[in-house]
């Protein structure tokens, strides 16, 4: 049974039946609340035209700087079907947290992933004495980037599925229909990142931010990253300058900027080895740039990247 965002009654005023809402326009759908870009994209494809998404972070926002207006936290309460990802937005794990939801009708993207260590925990040379300066959020040691291995997307739209399905039954076969071929999909894009990554004469590449863990750790490369795991900490000086020696010692070409989080660490490290610069999208959300494209049109854009800049054959 759905849980409406507000009571709706009836009244008969002078003869005539009156139609009235406590809590805002339902229109019979199922109300999804998603809190960033990539749970978005599983609620409206698995849920079609039968569901209604709220997405808690705004188009070209940061998603990692999150808060929540009191509306939103209502929002997280009342919706049927809340999609978030845990250690990610810490707002929105308060917001979970507090609501007290039935399980079934909340879905963790993180649910059923392995874990992959954060960045500031790998023993990459460029590591050591890298004391990332302004991190605001803790993500309890591991990557939270989960979306970025397609595998990962799998998993979790099969949770979103089976969620829409509890809170809507009579919608299950569109649900269903809609997952199978999403899962198809994701599959496919699995698969050429595979084939596309598998004979790469170089497997190191550098990120804005360490947002790539799962992709590296799923396709055999290995990722340096310029700023942690929440785009917003900053090296040191001296790590800055061994991230620098490190891309020359390794003869790495190209350094990857982002659309949503500044890109003058990442150009400065071009400037100082001679490479050149690029897109390597960790699709967060979209941007004015990207209003057009979806998670697997990008997710094909950051596979065009790296063969290109890896020399992937």
């Amino acid at each position: 049974m759905k849980l409406l965002a507000g009571a709706a009654c009836t009244a008969l005023l002078a003869g005539t039946l009156v139609a009235c809402a406590g809590g805002g326009d339902d229109d019979g759908r199922t109300e999804v609340v998603a809190s960033f870009y990539p749970a978005q994209f599983l609620a409206e494809r698995i849920g079609g035209d039968d569901v209604s998404v709220t997405t808690l972070t705004s188009p070209g926002a940061e998603a990692h700087d999150l808060e929540l207006t009191a509306k939103q936290v209502m929002k997280v309460n009342e919706a049927d079907v809340v999609v978030y990802l845990s250690n990610f937005q810490e707002a929105v794990d308060h917001a979970v947290e507090d609501a007290d939801r039935d399980g079934g009708s909340t879905v963790d993207m993180a649910e059923g992933v392995a874990p992959i260590e954060g960045e500031d925990e790998h023993d990459h040379e460029h590591d050591e004495g890298h004391d990332h300066e302004g991190h605001d959020h803790d993500h309890g040691g591991v990557d939270p980037h989960v979306w970025l291995n397609p595998a990962n997307m799998v998993t979790a739209a099969a949770g979103v599925r089976d969620a829409l399905v509890e809170a809507d039954p009579d919608g299950a076969s569109t649900y269903e229909a809609n997952a199978d071929e999403l899962i198809a999909e994701l599959e496919d894009l699995d698969a050429d990142f595979t084939s596309g990554l598998a004979s790469c004469k170089q497997t190191e590449f550098v990120t804005s931010h360490a947002a790539f863990g799962h992709l590296a750790a799923a396709y055999g490369l290995t990722q340096i990253a310029i700023s942690g795991i929440d785009p917003q900490s900053e090296p040191t000086t001296a790590a800055l300058a061994e991230i620098t020696e490190e891309v020359e010692d390794h003869g790495i070409t190209t350094i990857f900027t982002e659309r949503l989080a500044s890109s003058a660490l990442a150009e400065t490290v071009a400037r100082e080895t001679g490479a050149e610069t690029a897109v390597l999208d960790p699709i967060e959300g979209l941007s004015d740039e990207t209003t057009d494209e979806d998670y697997v049109s990008l997710m094909r854009q950051n596979l065009d990247a790296l063969t290109k800049a890896n020399d992937c054959s």
